[in-house]
């Protein structure tokens, strides 16, 4: 059968893939500690799951365009949390944040051009410019900078083709956070070179140490008017299954981006659209306890990757995940076979130690893993057991 070309050259999700594998697994009845997943392990709240509930109850189960509960909470939220103003018509709801920056770059690129991400990346963002004809342009960040880009390094690549800049802070897959300083820096390149930048905050509720995430849209209006701020219930509020995510950003972005949605998706699950309200506009204690709970186990997790020989670890500043290099490792023979990068690394100690970590080279960062503890202590202690067996 034929097959479109641009479907041909998509990269699957490393980090699905990586799930699905060890599910299977679970599913043979294999003990697999699974450092896989981006998504909390705490259940959604209970106010959430009675509002969706409430929402099936009041017949809320037909079509939407966003709802205007959800806008109305997002409108809310913002105002509260950043005293950010947004209109409806400066918003966009899709079926999770992934969903939103998909049709960013629909609605954004034609071919040829060009959109920065900085390396270590996540996953999709190359994926997804690809899926638009674009193309990405990687600034690569060093882990002794604590994966920060440096702005030369920046405007260095900036072409006539360049159209956007994807920022992720906190990030995923690294944890770090970009100083207020570095996106001062990338807002005032935007706006010199005419240029979108796109805020990916979906972990900006996740964050240790008393530090905060900057985001642009906040330092100007004019900085705003070249911003497009991309979130999701999934990571606050544990609602990863639900799909909600939304967009807020220019006018006239915005009216494409929704345009692209009316033909694509019509509206996210309507029952869920009401969930998320009640997240946003309720108490945000589920919100500050989750946070709470994954900083102990932060803590946890670069005590005893620290002790660990030949693995070294930037601190995660914010998000569920630990990034280290595992580079000292590779020219070893392990299990009966040489490792050349993180894939063969992750191949063996999912072979010899039950452990199921994601391939750095997925993120453009081959000599690292990532390790999500978005999970309990009892595996966390299980896992970094093993993986530290499996490499002495």
């Amino acid at each position: 059968m034929k097959i479109a070309q641009r479907a041909a050259r998509i990269t699957p999700s490393s980090t699905l893939a990586l799930t699905a594998k060890a599910k299977a697994l679970q599913a043979q009845g294999i003990d697999v500690v699974g450092f896989g997943a981006g998504e909390p392990d705490f259940d959604t709240p209970a106010h959430i799951g009675e509002a969706a509930k409430q929402a099936i109850d009041q017949g809320h189960t037909k079509y939407t365009s966003g709802i205007n509960e959800l806008k109305s909470a997002l409108r809310q939220a913002y105002q509260r949390d950043s005293g950010l103003e947004y209109k409806a018509a400066q918003m966009c709801v899709g079926v999770g944040a992934k969903h939103v920056l998909h049709t960013a770059c629909q609605a954004l690129c034609d071919p040829g051009d060009e959109v920065i991400i900085f390396a270590p990346y996540w996953v999709s963002y190359p994926e997804m410019i690809r899926m638009a004809e674009a193309e990405p342009v990687v600034v690569e960040c060093a882990e002794a900078d604590g994966f920060v880009p440096a702005l030369a390094d920046v405007e260095n690549v900036i072409t006539d083709r360049t159209v956007a800049i994807i920022l992720n802070s906190p990030s995923n897959p690294t944890g770090a956070v970009f100083p207020e300083e570095t996106v001062r820096g990338l807002a005032d390149l935007a706006v010199k070179h005419d240029l979108l930048l796109i805020s990916d905050e979906c972990y900006d509720r996740i964050i240790f140490d008393g530090l905060t995430a900057l985001c642009p849209a906040t330092i100007s209006d004019e900085v705003r008017e070249h911003t497009l701020v991309v979130n999701a219930a999934s990571k606050a509020y544990a609602m990863t299954g639900w799909r909600v995510g939304w967009g807020l950003g220019p006018t006239e972005l915005l009216k494409a981006m929704n345009d692209y949605l009316s033909h694509e998706t019509s509206n996210p699950c309507s029952i869920a659209l009401m969930a998320a309200a009640a997240g946003l506009l309720g108490s945000q204690d589920c919100v500050r306890e989750m946070c709470a709970a994954f900083e102990q186990r932060r803590d946890y997790v670069v005590e005893r990757i620290a002790a660990m020989p030949g693995l070294t670890l930037a601190r995660p500043q914010g998000a569920f995940y630990a990034f280290p290099n595992v580079s000292a490792h590779y020219g070893r023979e392990l299990g009966g076979k040489v490792i050349r990068g993180s894939a063969d690394l992750c191949a063996y100690l999912l072979e010899a130690g039950q452990v199921a970590a994601v391939s750095g080279d997925g993120f453009g960062a081959d000599d690292f893993l990532r390790l999500s503890f978005a999970t309990s202590r009892e595996q966390l202690e299980k896992g970094l057991d093993r993986i530290e067996k499996a490499l002495a």
